[in-house]
C-alpha cells in the first residue's frame, strides 16, 4: 500500500502537488476573511454604541480608531434610563424562553409518539403536522387575533407566546420524529425489559440520545422568536411589545434617539449570538446527525 501511494504521488505533476499542498491554508483564510467580513457590521454597530450622538451623526464608526476618546458609555447610560426600552427588553425574555422551552417539550413528546407509540390514525395525523409547515404565519393573523381578542388575552404575553408555540409546533414534531425514529428499536426493547414504561422510556433514553436535535430546535427556535417582529406588532400592545417593537417605534424618532437606538439595536442582536455560540458544539452535532441520518 506504501509502495502504490508513493508511486501514485510521484505521477502527480509539480503544480497539483503544490496547489494540494496549500489549499487547506486558502480555504481557512478565505473563511476567516468571510467570518471577519460577516462581522464587520456586528462590530460597528458595537462601536456605534459607545459613541456620542453628535459624533455618530457627523463621521463613521471607524473614525474611533483615530479619535478613541469619541469611545463613551453614556449611550448605555441614557438606554437604562428609558423605561420602554427596558421593559421591553424583559418583555422579550419573558416571550422568548416559555415559547423556546414549551415548543421543545412538547416537540420532543409528540415526536417520541409519532416515532414509537402506536395509535389510531398515527400515520394520517403526522401527515397533517407535516402540511402545517407550508402555512404561512400571515394567515393566521387576523382569524387568531380575533380569536385571541373573544378570549381575552389579545395583547397580553401570553398570546404571543401562544401563537409562537403554535406556529413552532409542527417543526419541531417534523424533526424530532424524524430523529428519534433513528434510534435502534433494540434499545428501546432493552429498557422495556428491564422494566421501563413509556415516561421513564422517554427521559432517561430518547431524550438524552436526542439532545443534539434537541439543542438544535432550541437554538432555531429561540432566534426565531427572539428577532420576530410581525406578530409582536399584531399581538402585542404597549406593556407586552418585545424589544424589536419598540426599537422599531424608536425609529420613527431616529433623529433624536440615536443614542437609544445603537446599543437597544446591539444588545437585541448580541444575545442571540451569545446563545447561538454557547450551545455551538451541540448545534452542530444535531446538524451532522441529522445529515448522516
Amino acid at each position: 500500500m506504501t509502495t502504490l501511494d508513493t508511486a501514485v504521488r510521484g505521477k502527480r505533476s509539480f503544480a497539483s502537488r503544490v496547489a494540494s499542498g496549500t489549499a487547506g491554508g486558502v480555504m481557512r483564510i478565505f473563511l476567516i476573511l468571510v467570518a471577519v467580513f460577516w462581522l464587520v457590521p456586528t462590530f460597528g454597530l458595537l462601536v456605534s454604541s459607545f459613541r456620542d450622538p453628535t459624533d455618530i451623526a457627523t463621521s463613521g464608526w471607524w473614525k474611533v480608531f483615530t479619535a478613541p476618546s469619541q469611545l463613551t458609555a453614556k449611550s448605555y447610560q441614557s438606554l437604562l434610563e428609558k423605561d420602554a426600552i427596558t421593559h421591553a427588553f424583559f418583555n422579550t425574555i419573558w416571550i422568548t424562553v416559555p415559547a423556546t422551552l414549551l415548543v421543545v417539550l412538547l416537540g420532543a413528546m409528540a415526536g417520541y409518539a409519532f416515532a414509537w407509540m402506536d395509535f389510531k390514525g398515527r400515520d394520517w395525523w403526522f401527515l397533517v403536522v407535516v402540511a402545517l409547515l407550508v402555512v404561512p404565519v400571515q394567515v393566521a393573523l387576523i382569524p387568531l387575533a380575533d380569536l385571541f381578542g373573544k378570549i381575552g388575552i389579545f395583547g397580553d404575553i401570553i398570546g404571543v407566546v401562544l401563537f409562537h408555540v403554535g406556529f413552532g409546533l409542527p417543526f419541531a414534531i417534523f424533526l424530532l420524529r424524524n430523529f428519534f425514529a433513528e434510534i435502534p428499536r433494540e434499545l428501546l426493547e432493552a429498557a422495556r425489559l428491564d422494566g421501563a414504561g413509556e415516561t421513564r422510556l422517554f427521559l432517561t433514553v430518547v431524550l438524552p440520545l436526542g439532545a443534539p436535535a434537541i439543542a438544535s430546535l432550541g437554538i432555531f427556535q429561540f432566534l426565531w422568536v427572539w428577532n420576530d417582529m410581525l406578530v409582536a406588532l399584531v399581538f402585542s400592545n404597549a406593556e407586552s411589545q418585545p424589544l424589536t417593537v419598540a426599537l422599531q417605534q424608536q425609529v420613527r424618532q431616529f433623529g433624536n434617539n440615536i443614542d437609544v437606538l445603537a446599543p437597544g439595536a446591539f444588545i437585541s442582536m448580541v444575545v442571540p449570538l451569545v446563545v447561538f455560540f454557547a450551545f455551538q458544539r451541540q448545534f452542530v452535532s444535531g446538524v451532522m446527525a441529522g445529515a448522516v441520518k
